[in-house]
């Protein structure tokens, strides 16, 4: 679980970082689910947009994405997110203590 101050750190790291995946209309899959966790083990935090033409609600959409990915959710900003998971072989991001 991150703390408040924790996720004030990564919200300021993730404020120049650009989506790297988006949410269509096929929803989130286990094609998607794989793919994630590969780019959080190589990044540690990233952006995924939630289209327009999404058929998912948006929550259902991060609840899919936190279960499959058992990462952390940073924000949800409009139809963004942004997830974090510490890298388990070389982490790059140090998080502040408590």
């Amino acid at each position: 679980m991150l703390t408040k101050k924790q996720k004030r750190f990564l919200r300021a790291q993730s404020h120049h970082i650009q989506p790297i995946f988006q949410v269509g209309k096929a929803g989130v899959g286990e094609q998607m689910i794989r793919q994630i966790n590969e780019a959080l083990e190589a990044r540690e935090l990233i952006k995924i947009t939630v289209l327009q033409n999404c058929m998912m609600d948006q929550e259902d959409v991060v609840e899919a994405l936190l279960e499959g990915t058992a990462s952390y959710i940073v924000q949800v900003i409009g139809h963004t997110i942004v997830l974090y998971k510490r890298a388990q072989k070389q982490p790059k991001i140090m998080l502040p203590e408590s």
